[in-house]
């Protein structure tokens, strides 16, 4: 890409060291989009793609970001560790956290923008990592795109199908066989709960846990009443609950766009969207570096 320095590294992981990441430090200024921001702690915005992703559709996002002048890091959770190893996302949360602060960015104020439940999933375990550090990471905003939805097989269907791709009849009955898989999996998860026998920090169903997260910087969601894989509904009673709990949430909802394909559909909406939101916190970065905390939920939509 031009006007920045990328650099692809590897965050290493006990089951397998070839997790890549990608970032990128910008070189020159630009003038089309004035971030007010402190020089020596450049903002920095953390990308997590979605399930079956690949780097190049998500570097699409990353240069809205790379084109005003800021740090970006770019993952993908690899589709095996969101469908049946799903443990191993806890660690690489703890790892992202940890590379924020062997890079120096503990002092930088960082905004996250998740994509779709794969996405959302990462963050969620991000999160978790960040309660747990003793000093803590300068979050000072969330972006959801396409999430975050509840777990059903039909969505689970549904994306295995379309990262699987290949003729009807194989899509069809691979497609089915992995929901199967994956569902027998989840249960499985369920049923360790009970008994005592689950990853301690693993959580059945990430929706929940997203929704009574502790930390309260700011959200913005941006889906579609067209999506087929995460309903809209979920998307807004998500959004209700955080509201209720003082959590500062804004939205753009558009009518006929895909799933994670509101940029290619609604380009200059989506990009003033997210560069408005990103403004908004970091002007507020400026005014408090304190770290919010929502108030204890019930559970209660």
């Amino acid at each position: 890409m031009d006007g920045g320095l990328s650099r692809v590294a590897r965050i290493a992981d006990e089951a397998d060291a070839g997790l890549e990441y990608h970032i990128k430090f910008p070189t020159s200024k630009y003038n089309d989009y004035v971030f007010v921001v402190d020089e020596d702690r450049l903002p920095v915005v953390l990308l997590f793609g979605w399930a079956g992703c690949q780097d190049k559709y998500l570097a699409k996002y990353s240069r809205i970001y790379e084109e005003r002048g800021l740090i970006t890091l770019r993952y993908i959770v690899p589709i095996k560790y969101l469908l049946w190893k799903r443990y191993h996302v806890i660690r690489i949360g703890q790892k992202l956290v940890k590379l924020l602060y062997d890079l120096n960015f503990d002092g930088h104020p960082i905004i996250v923008h998740c994509f779709s439940n794969g996405g959302a999933f990462l963050y969620q375990n991000f999160s978790m990592a960040l309660e747990n550090t003793p000093k803590q990471i300068q979050v000072k905003g969330v972006i959801f795109d396409s999430s975050p939805g509840r777990r059903r097989m039909l969505s689970l269907y549904k994306a295995i199908s379309a990262i699987l791709g290949g003729n009807c009849l194989y899509n069809t009955t691979m497609s089915f066989l992995f929901t199967f898989f994956c569902s027998m999996i989840w249960l499985w998860e369920v049923a360790q709960k009970y008994i005592g026998g689950a990853e301690r920090d693993l959580v059945a169903d990430p929706f929940d846990r997203l929704r009574t997260e502790p930390h309260a910087w700011p959200q913005h969601f941006i889906y579609s009443e067209a999506d087929d894989l995460i309903s809209h509904k979920d998307v807004e009673t998500f959004i209700r609950h955080r509201e209720s709990i003082g959590i500062r949430v804004s939205a753009l909802r558009y009518k006929s766009s895909p799933h994670v394909k509101h940029l290619s559909h609604h380009k200059e909406s989506y990009e003033a969207s997210v560069l408005a939101f990103a403004n908004e916190c970091l002007r507020d970065a400026d005014m408090n570096d304190e770290v919010r905390l929502a108030p204890p939920s019930d559970g209660a939509t």
